[in-house]
C-alpha cells in the first residue's frame, strides 16, 4: 500500500488544483537509472493501464504499474517545504540503499520478490 502524509496530500492537492485538470491522478513508479540502481518517477497522468494497482487516500488517486509495485509496495510519500531542498521524500523499507540525492535507491531483489 502507497501513503501518503498529510503534508504530501496537501501539496499533490495545490498542484492538481494548479493544472485545472481534476481528471488526473498521480502515478508513482521506479526506473532503471540512477547512481544506486533504481530511481523514482512521479507524474500526473489522466489514463490508467491494465496493470495498474490503483490507490485512493483521502480523495487523492494513485497509481503503481505491476512492475513498479514490488519496489514501492510499503512507500510513504512525504512533502517538505523547507528552504533548504523542499520536496517530496520518498521514505521506502524496500530500499536498502538510498543516494544522497534521495532520489536514486537499490533493493535486495529476493525482497522485491517476496513483496510481489
Amino acid at each position: 500500500m502507497i501513503n501518503l502524509t498529510e503534508t504530501a496530500l496537501q501539496e499533490v492537492r495545490r498542484l492538481q488544483k494548479k493544472s485545472g485538470n481534476d481528471r488526473q491522478f498521480l502515478r508513482l513508479g521506479v526506473v532503471n537509472a540512477g547512481c544506486s540502481g533504481m530511481s523514482y518517477t512521479m507524474k500526473f497522468d489522466t489514463e490508467s493501464r491494465a496493470d495498474d494497482h490503483l490507490f485512493d487516500q483521502d480523495g487523492v488517486r494513485v497509481a503503481v504499474d505491476a512492475a513498479s509495485l514490488p519496489y514501492l509496495g510499503e512507500l510513504t510519500l512525504d512533502w517538505s517545504g523547507d528552504l533548504m531542498g523542499g520536496g517530496f521524500r520518498f521514505h521506502n523499507p524496500s530500499a536498502t540503499h538510498t543516494c544522497g540525492c534521495g532520489s536514486s535507491f537499490s533493493t535486495n531483489p529476493e525482497a522485491a520478490i517476496a513483496a510481489h
